[in-house]
């Protein structure tokens, strides 16, 4: 049965900026803590969460609002969505389920890569990733940002500067907090901002929370028509899987010389 809508408001801190607003994942992982602790009590471990983007997220505050969650005999679900001066900017829904006896299966392990102490840092430019001051990111393979390779692949080790633990929602943040894959084929950067983020988390959060590096990767699978497909993996720096996530982003037209911070 569904119960009254409730609201809950939120800032967005503005250290956690992208090239068009808010950074898509840093939103993604504020609904999930809004829907988790306000609309369903936390009651149960988060399984997925479905964000939608239908603009960007400014700096005003921005308000959730959703319903009391559907409640099935094994699972429960809640719709919410963000509005921001009236208006709705993000919509999805999150799904959670607790925990029962099955079998386990590692089909994505940890790929074979140096550690974080071995591999350099990367900086990324301040003008086109404000967010990435609150990070360090060490890649891990050879591909880099705006460095022409030959595939749409990125591997890096990341961790919060913050020393905040790897929960449900610093693992929904990690998903995005690389470049678009499409950055490692590129040498000049364009916006490919989000507009559909689904993250599915592990089970690896049943007994708690993590702490340290991650690993993280992205690929892009398939780009045409203005529109592209990213895969991301995100695993604890013990080699557990934590969360997988599939994105639909929008390819826009490399901006004109000198309008990159307009």
């Amino acid at each position: 049965m569904t119960a009254t809508t409730t609201d809950t408001e939120i800032r967005i801190d503005p250290r956690w900026w992208s090239w068009e607003g808010a950074h898509g994942g840093h939103v993604a992982a504020l609904a999930l803590t809004a829907v988790r602790d306000h609309f369903t009590g936390g009651a149960h471990p988060v399984r997925s969460l479905t964000t939608h983007y239908l603009a960007p997220v400014a700096d005003s505050p921005l308000q959730f609002s959703g319903a009391a969650p559907t409640v099935g005999r094994r699972t429960a679900s809640c719709v919410f969505t963000g509005h921001q001066n009236g208006v709705p900017v993000i919509h999805g829904s999150a799904l959670f389920g607790s925990r029962r006896p099955g079998p386990s299966y590692g089909g994505s392990p940890l790929p074979r890569v140096p550690g974080p102490r071995d591999c350099p840092r990367l900086d990324l430019p301040s003008e086109l990733s404000p967010f990435a001051s609150q990070l360090e990111i060490r890649p891990a393979t050879d591909d880099l940002p705006l460095a022409g390779g030959d595939k749409a692949e990125l591997t890096a080790w990341i961790r919060f500067l913050d020393g905040r633990v790897l929960d449900a929602p610093a693992a929904v943040t990690l998903t995005d907090v690389l470049p678009p894959a499409l950055y490692a084929r590129w040498r000049t950067p364009r916006p490919v901002p989000t507009a559909e983020l689904t993250v599915h988390l592990t089970d690896a959060f049943d007994e708690g929370v993590h702490e340290g590096w991650s690993l993280v990767r992205i690929r892009t699978e398939q780009a045409g028509g203005g529109w592209a497909v990213d895969d991301s993996a995100v695993w604890s720096g013990d080699g557990r899987l934590l969360a997988l996530a599939r994105q639909a982003r929008v390819v826009r037209a490399q901006p004109a010389a000198g309008s990159v911070n307009s």
